[in-house]
């Protein structure tokens, strides 16, 4: 038996070519926001697994080094989270000299050099969830501002014609509320990716404080966090000496 296909005369298609400026202009700001929202997506979980594998770097190479600056050597890679703390803790002891740092007990200076590289690293990582938050929050409204949009045209071209058929109704209704299902296709991954990437900066940055308490803690006792201070060795031999001021 012959079967017939018919082609939806109400589908996406016929939304963007009968579509006005305020419609297509709404489209075309919910594709421009589920753009958005993927690209920080895709990057930042690019960034976060870049700093995962430097973390395992750090720990397997950086505390089996035989000097300090040795050890800040181990960290290669091109934009190194750990590598950038463990230069600002080894400068902030090294340089804590002059009328003002002498102000500052040793400890708190190295500890707030720690800090400031820790919430710039911090603010790095962070940098785009506001971007989710913001598509998760507005894509449905904005979804729903044109399914609003397209019902009143519809109403207004029913109502010019003087016909409300149920074909005449039906169609530009269903038109209509494909902006809301879009609106909430956009909304519902920004608003996912949201929480994931913000559980997994979590992890990230307790890697990182992890590893600056250990810098501090080396850079004051010659010693790691739960760890035993380093026995007297020859030069050049046994673990990295602890930081002093030139």
């Amino acid at each position: 038996m012959a079967t017939h296909s018919t082609e939806n005369p109400y589908g996406l298609a016929s939304l963007w070519e009968q579509g006005d400026y305020v419609a297509k202009g709404t489209l075309i700001l919910l594709v421009i926001m589920s753009a958005l929202s993927w690209w920080v997506m895709i990057t930042k979980v690019f960034d976060q697994r870049r700093i995962m594998r430097q973390a395992k770097q750090a720990e397997r190479d950086f505390w089996q080094a035989g000097s300090i600056k040795q050890a800040i050597d181990t960290l290669k890679g091109k934009n190194n989270a750990f590598r950038a703390i463990a230069e600002d803790g080894l400068r902030a002891a090294q340089h804590h000299e002059g009328r003002l740092t002498d102000q500052i007990d040793l400890h708190e200076w190295i500890s707030q050099s720690l800090q400031r590289a820790l919430d710039q690293i911090t603010n790095y990582l962070q940098g785009g969830l506001p971007i989710l938050a913001t598509v998760g929050s507005t894509a449905p409204f904005v979804g729903l501002f044109g399914t609003v949009w397209g019902i009143l045209n519809a109403l207004i071209s029913i109502g010019v014609a003087g016909q409300a058929s149920i074909d005449r109704v039906a169609g530009p209704v269903g038109e209509a509320l494909i902006m809301t299902a879009i609106g909430l296709a956009v909304a519902v991954p920004a608003v996912l990716g949201y929480n994931i990437l913000l559980r997994r900066n979590k992890i990230v940055i307790e890697k990182l404080k992890y590893f600056a308490t250990d810098l501090h803690a080396y850079l004051l006792s010659g010693a790691r966090v739960g760890g035993e201070a380093p026995k007297a060795r020859p030069a050049g031999s046994g673990a990295p000496a602890a930081a002093t001021r030139s």
